[in-house]
């Protein structure tokens, strides 16, 4: 194994690994130099703690799946094509995408924590429409045809929609939004935090996979999206998404992003050590990784440290495959 010198972070998702850091030991000293934490785990003292150790920490941000808003506002629940709203699929929760109340109060939670707290950057996850797409056969329902998304569609396009005959215009439109979302996000980053960087997690399906559902189903304009994210950090989760006998699979969907990108735009890769789906060894750990930072990948960050904590085989080889990536 040998040192990979374009790799510029090699991290952890998931929590602070406690068990690493014993004796005066730093991530340095384990290969790493980033952690990411779900912004309600993030405190000051985690902050000040990692830069101590001359490493970055990034937050990760929910923007659409913050379901208890909904229990003191219904009407921001996603319709269906039933004119209903719409169950969550498998659990997952989405917000209807024009629901100005949730859209403020998102943007100022986002505000709130790049003043409060010196991270190194905020990463958007569960930026897309109602959906359960994060396992093999994924949940994908059509949606939201309240009132106010077809009043909006209506007022903006000069067009109607059939909920049961969905055309270009609707997907075009509900891209926009969403990425609108990530416009505004980026303009707080930039007048509140401008040092820090954007980043997102995102669905690792090619354009034309499950007939373009990326868009059609998700609302995921990556292209557009460019504009404002500095990192994209695809979830080529090889082993929930049924590619466990295909590892290359990741460095593939990597390569696939880059073109459609189209840009030099930064993909750091979180990839998938847990189980989840399906039993991921040890033995595999160095491939699985080596696979993620293959060129155009430029960073790395593993999944997921709450459940890796106990499975001392595999942080082991992730240690010694990191500090290889390091010595560059």
């Amino acid at each position: 194994m040998s040192a990979k010198p374009w790799i510029e972070v090699r991290g952890i998702y998931g929590g602070v690994p406690e068990t690493l850091l014993v004796d005066g030991s730093t991530l340095a000293d384990h290969g790493l130099s980033a952690l990411w934490l779900r912004s309600d785990a993030i405190t000051a003292d985690i902050v000040d703690r990692v830069h101590g150790q001359s490493s970055r920490i990034f937050a990760e941000f929910n923007s659409m799946h913050h379901a208890a808003y909904l229990a003191e506002h219904p009407d921001a629940a996603p319709v269906g094509t039933d004119g209903l709203p719409c169950p969550p699929p498998d659990g997952w929760q989405g917000i209807c995408p024009t629901h100005e109340g949730y859209r403020r109060s998102r943007m100022a939670e986002f505000e709130r924590l790049l003043a409060e707290l010196d991270i190194d950057g905020i990463w958007l996850d569960y930026h897309h429409a109602h959906a359960s797409w994060e396992q093999a056969e994924p949940n994908l329902p059509d949606t939201c045809f309240c009132n106010r998304c077809l009043s909006r569609f209506r007022d903006e396009t000069g067009t109607d929609i059939d909920p049961h005959n969905l055309s270009t215009e609707w997907v075009t439109w509900r891209c926009k939004v969403f990425t609108d979302w990530v416009r505004e996000y980026a303009e707080i980053r930039d007048r509140v935090r401008p040092s820090a960087l954007l980043g997102t997690f995102h669905c690792p399906w090619t354009g034309n996979d499950r007939d373009g559902a990326l868009t059609k189903k998700l609302a995921i304009d990556l292209r557009a999206q460019a504009a404002y994210v500095d990192v994209f950090s695809i979830m080529p989760y090889h082993a929930r998404f049924g590619h466990s006998d295909d590892i290359g699979w990741i460095s593939r969907q990597t390569e696939w992003l880059r073109g459609y990108l189209g840009s030099d735009k930064r993909i750091w890769p979180i990839v998938q050590l847990s189980d989840w789906g399906r039993t991921v060894s040890a033995v595999d750990v160095p491939l699985i990784l080596d696979a993620a930072t293959t060129p155009p990948s430029t960073g790395v960050m593993v999944f997921s440290w709450g459940s890796l904590a106990a499975q001392q085989d595999k942080v082991a080889a992730l240690v010694d495959f990191y500090r290889h990536v390091a010595k560059a």
